[in-house]
């Protein structure tokens, strides 16, 4: 797949298209599980946006927001999240979807670590994904399309479904 060597990812899924930006600094894998996490939930949060400013402490890589509340209702992480990031999120956010992407590597530490930060009281819950090493040629078509076959992917939840 050619798209890894362009700055810009024009990507689709469910009728919605965005354009992924891979900033210098950036691996294009962090990239593509942006995209992979934007796709997978784009039923269930049709107003899901990537890497828009938000208020708050930080800025999340993919969000749905409830523009009544203006709280996130779904929020989504690529890559590297370091463990205070993580507490804030899953307590300050009690009520939002939670997803966290890793890419090829194990799960394990990761839900010992969300396990950890978890505080007592979430309605919501915190996926943790690993997305394989061939998954952009397995979920990205030549045409851009995004498709994540959740068979393939892992994805471990915790808390409540």
């Amino acid at each position: 797949m050619n798209q890894h060597l362009r700055r810009k990812l024009t990507l689709r899924a469910h009728g919605e298209q965005v354009v992924f930006v891979k900033r210098k600094h950036e691996r294009i894998e962090h990239v593509w599980m942006k995209a992979f996490l934007w796709a997978f939930y784009l039923d269930a949060y049709p107003d899901a946006e990537v890497e828009i400013d938000i208020p708050g402490r930080y800025k999340p890589d993919v969000v749905a927001m409830d523009r009544r509340r203006g709280r996130p209702r779904f929020w989504a992480e690529a890559g590297h999240v370091p463990a205070d990031k993580l507490a804030h999120l899953a307590s300050h956010y009690p009520n939002t979807h939670l997803a966290i992407a890793k890419w090829d590597m194990s799960l394990d530490p990761f839900v010992a670590m969300i396990q950890d930060a978890l505080p007592g009281a979430r309605s919501a819950p915190i996926d943790l994904w690993r997305f394989p090493p061939d998954s952009a040629a397995r979920f990205i078509d030549e045409k851009g399309n995004v498709q994540v076959d959740a068979e393939y992917a892992t994805r471990r939840r915790i808390g409540h479904a």
